[in-house]
């Protein structure tokens, strides 16, 4: 049987340039293969299905002209020495030419969970799953949790918002952190790290993060408030007050927080609350055809 002649596209190999500089030179033919697999791959995107894309199905172990065997392939993730976070910073940029050549940035952070089993997973654990019922008794599943940071961009041939992933972070569980013996991270402390990590790529633009309720921490808010906006939500019954007053002089130390605001749960109830509807149009195009 001939072997498969590869011949990835010009064109193509343009466009991956700027991502194949994270890797050594050895590697970049390689890498730019597996990408070309996983576009065309259907189904998983693992290794065996990408090369199976490109025509190596009846041969695992041959060596095309250029090309060695499965095994060089499996390297590239399982051995080769590259930086994520060089092609993370390279495909920021590149989505923020392209979709928010100006204006503010908005980014939008959440969690996914992966699910795998098997007892060689050692970061996986037991995480919420969002995909079970609510009702259920405990609405959870075995995997791996990522943080993704999303740059969320109005595409114009979709007529909705999409959130393009730029750079993702394992968060294992507690229990396998601390079992050799490091530091636990928290997901608030996984998010600090990541949104500042784009602030400090983008020193130029205005960010603005867009996160869940679960992100709705003191520290990470604190943290995060002198280099971007953030806009979250809120618990019904969070604890909100007015600003320290301090007009009045009083002895001891100056004070940290004014009067007691109410409760957002009491508000909602209160038929004195005054409401302004806002609709976005860009959430709303879709599905009405505007």
């Amino acid at each position: 049987m001939v072997r498969p002649d590869l011949h990835l596209p010009p064109s193509f190999l343009a466009w991956l340039a700027p991502f194949l500089a994270a890797f050594s030179r050895r590697t970049r033919s390689t890498t730019a293969a597996l990408a070309t697999g996983a576009l065309l791959a259907v189904g998983p995107r693992t290794v065996t299905n990408c090369l199976r894309a490109l025509g190596l199905a009846e041969h695992p172990s041959a060596n095309p002209p250029g090309f060695a065997g499965f095994t060089a392939f499996h390297r590239v993730l399982n051995r080769n020495t590259w930086s994520g976070l060089a092609l993370g910073r390279t495909l920021l940029h590149m989505v923020v030419a392209t979709f928010v050549p100006s204006g503010p940035i908005i980014i939008g952070l959440a969690h996914t969970l992966e699910r795998r089993r098997g007892p060689h997973i050692g970061p996986a654990g037991r995480f919420y799953d969002a995909s079970h019922r609510a009702d259920t008794p405990k609405p959870t599943s075995r995997g791996l949790r990522w943080l993704s940071a999303m740059v969320l961009v109005d595409v114009p041939f979709a007529g909705r918002i999409w959130g393009l992933p730029v750079l993702t972070a394992l968060t294992p569980s507690k229990a396998w952190s601390e079992r050799p013996g490091q530091r636990h991270r928290t997901v608030t402390e996984w998010a600090r790290l990541l949104l500042l990590i784009l602030r400090r790529w983008l020193p130029k633009r205005a960010v603005v993060a867009v996160m869940d309720g679960e992100f709705a921490a003191l520290e990470l808010l604190h943290a995060l408030r002198p280099s971007m906006a953030v806009i979250t939500r809120m618990r019904k019954d969070a604890r909100l007050f007015d600003p320290p007053s301090h007009t009045e002089d009083k002895p001891g130390r100056p004070a940290r927080k004014g009067a007691r605001q109410p409760l957002l749960s009491a508000r909602i109830a209160d038929p004195a609350t005054r409401w302004l509807r806002v609709v976005q149009s860009s959430r709303t195009s879709w599905r009405s055809a505007g």
